[in-house]
């Protein structure tokens, strides 16, 4: 299973007046960490857009558990992978680490996103490529 792993330091502007990062802010770092990962493993989402003539890579649902806080300064780890395949959906894990600690684990669902052939005004789910779960599978 391919697994991406990257070091972020928390910047001032992450952090609310508590200086403890604002939650969006982790969703803004886990949505970079997905685009990272994907061109880690040869399909940057601009690539897989244009080949299969997508529209986009949605985000549909999304979820965290935050364990240990981060400020400003601190160094965390992301850890991406995906966790689930379906027929035009796939599920990604992040676990976030300070240090060797698990400080958050998130949780999303994308969907690949195309043109409705039968009306091109709206918006229709697009299968995965197989060789992009076949990448991915490989590690």
């Amino acid at each position: 299973m391919f697994v991406h792993r990257r070091d972020v330091q928390i910047q001032w502007g992450d952090c609310d007046p508590a200086n403890i990062v604002y939650y969006p802010r982790y969703f803004e770092m886990f949505d970079d960490s997905t685009s990272i990962m994907f061109e880690a493993a040869g399909f940057s989402k601009q690539d897989i857009v244009h080949r299969y003539g997508l529209v986009g890579i949605p985000m549909v649902d999304t979820r965290a558990k935050f364990h240990i806080p981060s400020t400003h300064g601190d160094w965390i780890a992301i850890e991406s992978r995906v966790e689930a395949w379906r027929r035009s959906s796939f599920d990604v894990r992040h676990n976030v680490f300070k240090g060797e600690a698990l400080a958050i684990e998130a949780f999303e669902t994308r969907v690949l996103v195309g043109r409705d052939p039968n009306n091109t005004d709206k918006l229709k789910s697009a299968p995965v490529p197989a060789e992009i779960i076949a990448r991915f599978e490989r590690g």
